[in-house]
């Protein structure tokens, strides 16, 4: 495997110089502005609400022990929201034109127990360009040796069950990255094939003392405060954590691995012979696009293609965008995956699963 991959567009393709002069289009005869709106800026006032309701009404601990048990729940769900419609689009530059404002909103991440430093690596630059080629894109390793996504991977015995393990595992996902995920990716002399950087010193700073101020606010806080036994705090705490996971892998494993997305490979150059924006086409699939509650919910990222063809656009934006790049797509012969529901998508997905643990 070469360490270096470059996208060649061997077939000279124009798609992506059209695709862009059309959205382009789209913004100054619409005198839009790319960045958050009315109702964007609504929405993150909604969820940030929501968190800060939730987590005092658990603090408050004058519920049942089930009723305590939900509202944990409901904060896991909350913070997943608020990554995806606030931090994610924030870490983008696409929240807004100011990047004072992206960078506060990008802060919350660490309070949703993710660091955003990290986060801009593997994310913003590993998974985005190099989406879905295995050895690169880490983000398609989920449980490497247990769950298995690609043909390239060897297929373990256990694997013939995936399609039933795989669901609790995603619901680990919030949890590694509170406790284990980021010192690993922050200390790694690469990722996937990608050279990490120096970091500079204030990161360092960062990570340990944005994890010690999660820490104290979601263990040491409640511990302090609530009249519950260990146990029962422990119990919150990984439904909590269960619950966050679950929503974030599943909305990735939606978007990336289903039926039709591709796990393309370099030549024996490291050369992907078609143009960077066609990749993302054939490794990426929307679920749900006309759900009005699952784009609420997502912050856009049920529109996936729009999102990788254009990460410096605010999600708000996505459903007009994907009018465009649908027809684009079907005027230079393209794919354009998309799954009707979200629902279907998790049958397309469960089939892969189904697939990938059994030889071929």
């Amino acid at each position: 495997m070469r360490a270096t991959l470059k996208f060649t567009n061997v077939a000279r393709s124009t798609f992506f110089s059209t695709v862009r002069q059309r959205a382009d289009a789209y913004f100054t005869s619409q005198q839009l502005s790319r960045h958050a709106n009315g109702a964007m800026w609504a929405k993150a006032g909604f969820f940030l609400s929501s968190f800060v309701v939730l987590y005092c009404l658990i603090l408050l601990g004058s519920f049942t022990p089930l009723t305590m048990l939900w509202l944990a729940g409901l904060l896991g769900a909350c913070s997943a929201f608020i990554g995806f419609n606030i931090c994610h689009d924030a870490l983008h530059n696409a929240f807004s034109a100011n990047k004072r404002v992206n960078k506060v909103f990008s802060l919350l991440f660490n309070l949703i127990g993710a660091n955003p430093y990290v986060w801009t690596i593997t994310h913003n630059v590993v998974h985005h360009t190099y989406t879905n080629i295995p050895g690169h894109d880490e983000d398609i390793e989920v449980a490497p040796g247990l769950v298995r996504l690609s043909s390239e991977d060897p297929l373990r015995p256990w694997q013939r069950f995936q399609q039933v393990y795989a669901f609790p595992l995603y619901g680990l996902a919030s949890l590694s990255w509170v406790l284990r995920k980021d010192y690993v990716k922050f200390f790694q002399d690469k990722i996937g094939e990608h050279p990490t950087p120096s970091h500079p010193r204030r990161e360092y700073i960062n990570l340990f003392a944005y994890k010690a101020l999660y820490y104290a606010l979601f263990i040491v806080v409640p511990l302090l405060v609530l009249e519950v036994s260990w146990w029962q705090f422990l119990l919150g705490f990984l439904f909590l954590h269960f619950v966050e996971g679950l929503v974030l892998g599943l909305v990735f494993q939606l978007a990336h691995v289903v039926e039709g997305t591709a796990f393309p490979q370099p030549t024996a150059e490291g050369d992907m012979q078609e143009a960077w924006a066609i990749h993302q086409l054939r490794t990426t699939a929307n679920f749900a696009p006309r759900s009005a509650l699952a784009s609420f919910l997502c912050g856009g990222l049920n529109r996936q293609i729009e999102h990788h063809l254009f990460p410096n656009v605010c999600h708000i934006h996505y459903p007009a965008l994907s009018h465009i790049v649908r027809q684009t797509a079907q005027e230079f012969g393209l794919p354009y995956l998309e799954n009707p529901s979200f629902a279907a998508a998790l049958r397309s997905h469960y089939r892969i699963l189904h697939k990938m643990g059994r030889a071929a």
